[in-house]
């Protein structure tokens, strides 16, 4: 058959029409995405908070704010996997149940720094405070930015205040009475307090390695 004679097949015209390649690759990748989600949606483990999970409290959300606010997420991980080396170094693995109330979530793959889904408890408030302000002063070989201002810039009660009613409308059961308190339990602060409080909450309701899921105490 000569070549003035050659029928395209479907796919080689697909191929070579840019636009409907791309067309047809976000289709593809649409179902793709909703048929590891959506089963996801039914599970009560991965929509039902495990014990003890809450929304944050005002000082620990304004903390929260403050670290995505400087990209912490960039340098550091809030999901501990499955694999033994890494349940040995940070705990028990991490559970969608940890994770109801965080919009956005933080897990992330992104590990200049250390985990920090399980930091919660393991160091004081002052050695948080001395990192925070200049790392190199508890770990010498460290490369962790410096953040001072965080201990002269105050928390925004107004904007937390509103970030916590936003949040009621979405479904996490914020009470009017909490809200209402926010302004009081964030006078005073600083951001730097803000963020302290957000690393020692971390992980506080996780399960301890060897305790079966949703065990939480």
């Amino acid at each position: 058959m000569s070549e003035n004679n050659h029928k395209p097949h479907a796919h080689e015209k697909v191929e070579k029409n840019v636009g409907l390649l791309a067309v047809l690759i976000a289709v593809v990748v649409s179902f793709g995405g909703l048929a590891e989600i959506v089963p996801l949606m039914y599970q009560a483990e991965a929509i039902e908070p495990l014990p003890g999970v809450e929304p944050y409290p005002a000082l620990e959300l304004a903390g929260r704010d403050v670290y995505v606010r400087e990209g912490c997420y960039n340098c550091h991980s809030q999901m501990v996997r499955t694999l033994r080396f890494e349940t040995e170094r940070y705990g028990h693995y991490s559970l969608a149940g940890e994770s109801v109330y965080d919009r956005p979530f933080q897990w992330g793959s992104k590990r200049t720094g250390p985990d920090l889904a399980r930091v919660g408890g393991r160091y004081s408030d002052d050695w948080h405070r001395v990192h925070l302000i200049n790392p190199r002063d508890v770990v010498p070989e460290s490369n962790m930015p410096a953040y001072p201002w965080l201990a002269s810039s105050k928390v925004d009660g107004e904007q937390t205040v509103r970030r916590m009613r936003a949040l009621q409308r979405v479904g996490d059961p914020y009470t009017d009475e909490a809200i209402a308190q926010a302004p009081d339990a964030l006078a005073g602060k600083t951001e730097l307090d803000a963020v302290v409080a957000y690393l020692q909450g971390l992980g506080r309701h996780a399960p301890r390695s060897g305790e079966a899921q949703g065990g939480a105490q």
